[in-house]
């Protein structure tokens, strides 16, 4: 077994013998989109007749929760020993696997950080209307034991991204629409493909440039894909062949975007309206845009958290604003400039709010 992991590709193969063959302690951030046993018995039909696209692949089948319990307690201890002494995991999943899921991260002595809420601004609908609409799906965050005490999380910068205020454990995307989906001779290429915003959300608050980002479940490859825009390495494992096939397709079409170093100075303001880190997340504004200060010749370095460097400071919209202008307060929507890539006009970045994903 080598001593180097393999970064930035996509492993075809079983992933808890494919996590058993890596080197020991290689991954800094572990995502896991495992199997969610949904159980489902019969076909879902929507009220018009028409059949909904619901998760019955062959690979979320398991015989009993006996068997998926067994499972779980495999690739979570595989992974276990691939996840270095400060790194963190993630996993996520639905009512039907997440309990099950977290009594045994606590079994094999992980620690709970948070668990995070995916409100889903776009739910698919109850059909049948017995029961509440399933609107959101559970990520817990764990660290690899108690005792950890060092472990990557950008506090400050996602605060200074999300208006100065600390970032909460409900975030707000949208299921993935036709935009991003990909798609196979127009039917989906996954049932179960998660938002690239909310793999930005996770890599950028834990994890910094270069980490090594592994997900066993690979699935069409969104975790690499966000992992390689933001600068970091990945190692991504799946068992199906076609799903391996398109990720390497996707990732050939990721172009990594980079930051320039943070400035030596990082201030805090006060303050309110709609997180200027919702832009980042949904591509409105790319990791390492340029915003230029009013009129002047002072540009603003764009960070995956939604914090800004410019002039030696480093911090949100507002403040840095404000700090350039010697004022105590700004307000930094109607400061700093962004070039339309369409037009190539300069416009303020305030332009962009309606577009953006998270609205609060």
């Amino acid at each position: 077994m080598s001593n180097h992991p393999p970064v930035n590709q996509v492993l075809l193969g079983d992933c808890i013998e494919m996590m058993n063959s890596l080197p020991e302690k290689c991954a800094d951030l572990i995502f896991a989109d495992p199997p969610y046993n949904m159980q489902l018995s019969n076909a879902l039909w929507r009220p018009n007749m028409t059949k909904v696209d619901a998760v019955d692949d062959h690979w979320d089948k398991f015989a009993s929760f006996e068997a998926y319990d067994k499972f779980t307690r495999e690739w979570l201890t595989a992974a276990r020993r691939v996840l270095s002494d400060n790194g963190t995991l993630w996993v996520i999943g639905s009512y039907h696997n997440i309990y099950r899921v977290g009594a045994i991260l606590m079994d094999l002595g992980f620690w709970t950080l948070n668990d995070i809420v995916w409100v889903k601004k776009n739910p698919m609908p109850q059909m049948k209307g017995v029961r509440f609409c399933n609107a959101h799906e559970t990520l817990l965050w764990v660290k690899k034991s108690q005792t950890q005490t060092k472990y990557t999380f950008h506090y400050r910068e996602f605060k200074a991204g999300n208006e100065d205020k600390q970032m909460r454990s409900d975030w707000h995307f949208p299921i993935c629409g036709r935009g991003e989906r990909l798609l196979v001779n127009g039917v989906k290429a996954h049932t179960t493909q998660k938002p690239e915003a909310l793999l930005h959300r996770v890599i950028a608050s834990t994890t910094n440039p270069g980490d090594v980002v592994l997900d066993p479940f690979c699935g069409t490859g969104t975790t690499a894909a966000v992992a390689k825009r933001l600068g970091r390495r990945y190692i991504t494992i799946d068992r199906e062949e076609a799903y391996v096939a398109l990720a390497k397709e996707r990732l050939d079409g990721v172009i990594p975007t980079l930051e320039e170093p943070r400035a030596e100075v990082f201030v805090d303001a006060p303050k309110p309206r709609i997180p200027f880190v919702s832009l980042v997340e949904s591509g409105l504004l790319a990791v390492g845009s340029r915003l230029r200060f009013g009129n002047t010749d002072i540009y603003a370095s764009v960070h995956a958290d939604g914090a800004i460097s410019a002039g030696g400071y480093c911090g949100s919209i507002h403040k840095v604003g404000a700090l350039l202008l010697g004022l105590p307060n700004s307000n930094g929507w109607k400061l700093w400039h962004f070039t339309d890539p369409e037009t190539g006009e300069e416009k303020l970045i305030d332009a962009l709010r309606p577009s953006a994903v998270v609205k609060k």
